[in-house]
């Protein structure tokens, strides 16, 4: 029996190198022309060839913030994607698999159905192309739900215009293959999601995409790094829009080169920034000892993945926050910011920018695979570039420095801890900025006097800097029992785990940091009742901050470090811990917005 899904999820599998992500962002993509939401979630090994990859499609009349771990449809463009990821499927559910390969030598479910669709022939007689199956199961897909697929058709068109006509021409047969493919199953699968003709216009994002255009939306016009899983996507974004907007970006030889130019530029007065991960934010700590010594703003995007070393490449964690906290030898201040969704990571792009130059200081953003490469549907007016603003900090102009009486002093003392700042190059704007221990006007200086004053001078930005910091939003129920704790792209599945707990009459909410330090003022008085902080790292490092900056021990923790993303049947399996000490209701309790 068919009948119209409040939502549901497709997922894609093979190889690497059959195409599986950009095959799964662009029927994404048709969807959201469609009038539908949409969570997709690549999972890929970091490898060009071989290694089972797949993509997860999540889609839903209603707005989506994270994945989940049921799925409705499985395309299996090989019969190692059966054997991986029959389990998920829900009853009722189905396999679409190439006759040509056929299905594995593993038990079948009962409950769950098979399709045999000649996905290779189809593909080569329509396309011309065996690989072209990638689009052609999808559009077997879109078949058996009920999407129209000159959704599809349009995504295809110009995705492949600059590809010629003949290209877009093949796809589009190719299309109507699989479209007709899935006819003898229709009836047969149980599950239909239409299109919402009129449905208003929505933009197809992932975390980088977003962070990039608000970097570049707050004046960052200098970018340099070094390729690495996942943060590299942010510099190729910037150097495919640098012509357009008036970027300079570099591709240089290592990471230390990477920061250490970004430093440069920003002496000179230049919004700067370098995207890495992990492994290339190890190496840039001596340059950001520079930075905090000399008080140039700078930002560095850290795109989180699992370590130590090489790690798992390709997998997600929130394992950086402690290092990135305390890297460099010494002691100087660093404001980090962990965005958790597509919305605060387009803020915080060019949010970074204001807080580096306010408190001449480095700015870390901490993202992770998870955030970065998932992509999810907003509204523009979501991303509101109305309420961009560029705030330069203490700048003086060439007028206060025409007007300056007696020599600059660089690294004035201030009871703020923010010396004005001047660019090189007016005359009474020449000075020295050294990375030894210097005096006011930033010559070396080794006296025990004026090094205890210089660095209390630095450290006073932390103070300044927490009276501007973000305490964290609240979702769910304001006076509710059960506290979750989270910080960074753990947002979206406790978001809806906090919706689960509250429908099952569990009195929950969630409090979600994205400014992490310095730790907001105010805090203190928000961490009540059962806390339990959700991580997805070892240790629980956010609840080891909290305590350390607050006194505040948390009840519990939920945890995850496999390399995997935390889902919301993970929350609330876990939770269950927890929720044996608040108290329930007899009748299921509505989340509040």
């Amino acid at each position: 029996m068919q009948h119209v899904s409040d939502e549901l999820s497709i997922r894609i599998g093979g190889e690497a190198g059959m195409g599986l992500e950009s095959s799964g962002v662009g029927f994404s993509q048709a969807l959201v022309r469609g009038g539908l939401h949409v969570f997709g979630l690549p999972d890929y090994h970091s490898r060009i060839r071989g290694g089972h990859n797949f993509f997860t499609v999540r889609i839903a009349h209603r707005p989506l913030y994270s994945h989940t771990e049921p799925v409705h449809l499985l395309l299996a463009l090989d019969p190692e994607t059966v054997r991986r990821h029959i389990g998920a499927l829900v009853p009722g559910g189905a396999v679409v698999y190439d006759e040509k390969d056929g299905l594995p030598d593993t038990p079948r479910r009962a409950d769950v159905q098979y399709f045999s669709v000649p996905l290779s022939r189809l593909a080569e007689e329509a396309g011309g192309n065996a690989i072209m199956r990638n689009t052609l199961v999808f559009a077997v897909a879109a078949g058996l739900i009920g999407f129209d697929p000159a959704y599809i058709e349009r995504v295809a068109r110009d995705n492949f215009a600059r590809k010629g006509p003949a290209v877009v021409d093949a796809n589009l047969r190719v299309i109507a293959a699989g479209v007709e493919a899935a006819r003898p199953f229709q009836a047969d699968f149980p599950f239909r999601m239409e299109a919402v003709p009129g449905a208003p216009r929505r933009l197809l994002l992932n975390g980088n995409q977003a962070f990039a255009m608000g970097a570049l939306a707050g004046g960052c016009r200098f970018v340099s790094g070094y390729p690495m899983t996942p943060g590299s996507p942010v510099l190729e974004w910037m150097a495919a829009h640098a012509a357009e907007y008036g970027v300079v970006t570099v591709q240089v030889e290592d990471e230390i080169a990477a920061l250490c130019l970004a430093i440069g530029a920003g002496y000179a007065g230049v919004r700067a920034m370098a995207p890495t991960s992990g492994g290339g934010f190890s190496l840039m700590v001596e340059a950001l000892g520079l930075a905090g010594m000399t008080e140039v703003p700078v930002v560095v995007y850290e795109a989180q993945r699992p370590g130590p070393s090489t790690g798992l490449a390709t997998r997600t964690e929130q394992g950086d926050l402690l290092f990135v906290l305390h890297a460099s030898q010494g002691e100087f201040p660093r404001i980090i910011l962990a965005p958790g969704t597509v919305e605060q990571a387009f803020e915080a792009g060019w949010r970074a920018f204001n807080l580096a130059e306010r408190y001449q200081t480095p700015v870390i953003v901490l993202s992770d695979h998870y955030l970065a490469t998932s992509v999810r549907d907003v509204a523009p007016e979501d991303l509101n570039f109305d309420a961009v603003v560029i705030d330069r900090g203490e700048w003086l102009t060439e007028a206060e420095l025409d007007n300056l009486e007696g020599e600059y002093k660089r690294h004035r003392f201030t009871e703020s801890g923010i010396s004005p700042r001047a660019i090189p190059g007016h005359p009474k704007a020449v000075y020295a900025s050294s990375s030894d221990e210097h005096d006011e006007y930033g010559h070396i200086e080794e006296n025990a006097e004026n090094r205890r004053r210089m660095h209390e001078k630095r450290m006073r930005k932390l103070e300044t800097a927490r009276a501007g910091m973000r305490p964290p939003s609240l979702y769910g129920l304001e006076d509710g029992d059960l506290t979750f704790i989270a910080w960074g792209s753990t947002y979206g599945p406790l978001r809806e785990a906090v919706d689960r707990l509250n429908g099952q009459g569990v009195r929950a909410r969630m409090l979600h940091f994205t400014d992490i330090w310095p730790v907001p003022e105010g805090v203190e008085g928000l961490l009540t009742g059962e806390t339990v902080a959700v991580e997805g790292n070892y240790s629980g490092q956010f609840a080891d901050l909290l305590r350390m900056a607050t006194g505040h021990t948390v009840s519990g923790r939920i945890l995850k470090w496999d390399g995997r993303p935390i889902s919301p049947e993970y929350i609330t399996h876990h939770a269950s811990r927890f929720t044996l000490h608040v108290s329930r209701f007899t009748h299921p309790v509505k989340s509040e917005t």
